[in-house]
């Protein structure tokens, strides 16, 4: 499976130089942890979450422990606006990059989304809740997915048949040439959740098990 399969296409960005408030208020308004940063020129040069927003923004209890907040201690200044706040340098990704990879980086470096860049240019965003709600989708809502885009395919229903165990996907039927293999491998593969697929391809005279 690859980002571009479960990738948010339409991502909600913040300008470099928006008050530290509008992040917030976009953050709560489309309930996402973090935002990518576009600089005057529409370039991504940084993310801001909702831990930047937090640091050095909570007041500290008055009746606290007076050692770590003594009264001669001025208040820090807060921030204003997002660069002053924000991640630069982000980690990203492309849309043909391996989910598999993407998931792992998040957890190196304990990050909870990841752009999606395509020469440069931004065009979508991959958390760690997509990649857990396309990991747990059931046998049954993927082989209705996959039978979905065979038929769309094959301009009919009843050419093949897709059945799913733990998510590795069979496919029953004749398969004429290794070009559609290609293909039905494909429609098969780039459906979220599907971890293989195998093919069994009739002929006249025997069944073929293939894996693809």
């Amino acid at each position: 499976m690859r980002v571009r399969d479960l990738m948010t296409s339409s991502v909600q960005v913040i300008a470099h130089d928006a008050p530290v408030e509008s992040a917030a208020e976009l953050m709560t308004t489309y309930a996402v942890t973090a935002l990518p940063v576009l600089d005057a020129g529409g370039r991504l040069i940084g993310m801001v979450s909702d831990s930047d927003l937090l640091w050095h923004r909570v007041p500290a209890e008055p009746h606290g422990d007076p050692r770590r907040h003594p009264d001669t201690e001025p208040p820090p200044r807060r921030p204003g606006v997002v660069v002053e706040v924000m991640s630069q340098y982000p980690i990203t990704t492309t849309p043909r990059t391996d989910v598999a990879d993407v998931a792992q980086v998040m957890l190196d470096h304990d990050v909870r989304s990841v752009p999606v860049l395509d020469d440069g240019r931004l065009v979508g965003i991959v958390s760690r809740r997509d990649i857990l709600k396309a990991m747990v989708r059931d046998d049954r809502t993927l082989a209705a997915d996959v039978q979905l885009r065979l038929d769309d395919y094959a301009g009919r229903s009843g050419l093949w048949t897709a059945e799913v165990v733990s998510g590795v996907v069979t496919v029953h039927g004749r398969i004429r040439n290794e070009q559609q293999r290609a293909v039905v491998t494909v429609l098969a593969r780039t459906v979220p959740g599907v971890a293989a697929v195998h093919l069994e391809q009739q002929t006249e005279n025997r069944q073929e098990r293939v894996t693809a």
